[in-house]
């Protein structure tokens, strides 16, 4: 039995998808590799070798000379503020915009949107400029601000998506049933909205979890630094503890990943949604 074009279609797609995936995941399976070898093993022939044995001690230079502990606080303490706040305040956005009738909203959803067209980076120097004279350099407040501003596009876009195909007969009773609008908002909307929250939440960590320049531009101090830092510790005495270096970048990149990997599913429906209405 010959094999149809469509079933040559799918195989070729197949065969595509599983050749980009290994692509996209061959510099963490070669991150993860050389983050168990010694120094001396990394300057070796080929890209992946078993390491003989498992240097785990990597991963113990990387915890205490990377200062990951206190990195680590500092950086779920500034994600989750940026995640919540640009949640709350983009669902808010996008209930006005796609559930209320008033004059403007039209332009204040496009002008909410074009946010996503400016890169958050070159608002380094009049951002610093204006942080400066309120007082808010070398503090969390001075990062959270940013990263809240340069989410709630995406998440208003993502919320949008779901409310349009939300039905409005369930506000309506709710209202006719004496309940106000906050009640309506965390007791009827929200619940529905439950696949855009893990959504937005899963997009903004990710986002706000990987940046480095705002951080590092806007804070100073040490006890406020966040966990892309452990790995600008490793230089000095440490520069040439290459192995530990890649154990740090392990580290780093690993709950991104996992949350990533848990909430896919959710993921994936949230930005459909988001991109296609009506």
């Amino acid at each position: 039995m010959r094999p149809t074009p469509v079933n040559l279609r799918r195989a070729a797609l197949y065969f595509f998808l599983i050749l980009l995936a290994a692509v996209q995941l061959f510099p963490l399976v070669w991150l993860a590799d050389f983050s168990l070898m010694r120094d001396g093993d990394l300057f070796g022939p080929g890209f992946l070798r078993l390491p003989n044995p498992p240097q785990w001690i990597n991963y113990a230079k990387a915890w205490t000379a990377g200062r990951i502990p206190v990195y680590l606080f500092n950086s779920i303490l500034v994600v989750t503020a940026s995640v919540v706040v640009s949640g709350l305040v983009s669902f808010a956005a996008a209930y006005a915009c796609t559930r209320m009738r008033w004059k403007a909203r039209g332009l204040v959803y496009s002008l909410i949107l074009l946010g996503m067209t400016i890169p958050i980076h070159t608002t380094l120097l009049p951002n610093f400029i204006w942080f400066n004279f309120f007082g808010l350099i070398n503090t969390r407040i001075g990062v959270i601000i940013p990263y809240v501003a340069f989410t709630i596009s995406f998440n208003t876009l993502v919320f949008s998506g779901f409310m349009e195909n939300l039905p409005r007969s369930v506000e309506e009773s709710a209202f006719m049933d004496g309940a106000g609008l906050l009640r309506i908002l965390s007791s009827i909307v929200a619940p529905m909205c439950s696949g855009a929250w893990v959504t937005v939440g899963v997009i903004s960590f990710l986002n706000c979890w990987n940046e480095f320049i705002m951080a590092n531009t806007f804070i100073a101090s040490e006890k406020l630094r966040t966990l892309p830092f452990s790995i600008i510790n490793f230089e000095g005495q440490y520069s040439s503890q290459y192995a530990a270096q890649f154990a740090c970048m392990t580290l780093i990149a690993l709950p991104p990943i996992v949350l990533f990997f848990i909430f896919n599913r959710w993921v994936m429906s949230g930005v459909t949604a988001g991109s296609v209405k009506g």
